[in-house]
């Protein structure tokens, strides 16, 4: 499958605190093209839909909670090697774990609460983007 597109969201912590125009503009400086962006709030319903690989793991409920508790920024971005280029831009799951300069790092607070989400395959990163775009919405 096509590794040239990914999926990725900004949290709420980080859309509340301003962070999502930094955010962003790492993001395009790192190279990468935005082919679709919006701005929505989840249901709490349509959180576990979107976390329902989580369900029943020790953390669903805390994750689900957290990612409706605000407005998030939903991305499509296109790079070569997209996928593991986002990863190594945006770091480890946990900040304080995070190399230095990397999106986590910088603006994440808690493994929960760790500023962005990026998709880790293109099969998920397909399915991330299609719960949030109609294919109309997706540039070309």
């Amino acid at each position: 499958m096509d590794n040239t597109r990914t999926f990725a969201l900004i949290k709420p912590g980080a859309v509340k605190k301003n962070h999502y125009g930094e955010i962003i503009y790492l993001i395009t400086k790192a190279g990468f093209k935005l082919k679709a962006m919006k701005m929505i709030r989840l249901s709490i319903e349509d959180a576990r839909r979107f976390y329902a690989v989580h369900t029943g793991k020790e953390f669903f409920e805390r994750l689900t909670r957290f990612i409706s508790s605000g407005p998030i920024v939903a991305l499509v971005l296109e790079k070569e090697n997209a996928i593991e280029d986002f990863r190594k831009l945006i770091g480890s799951t946990d900040p304080a774990k995070a190399e230095q300069g990397t999106i986590r790092q910088q603006f994440g607070e808690s493994v929960t609460k760790n500023a962005v989400h990026g998709a880790d395959s293109p099969e998920n990163a397909r399915t991330e983007w299609s719960f949030f775009f109609a294919q109309k919405e997706i540039l070309d």
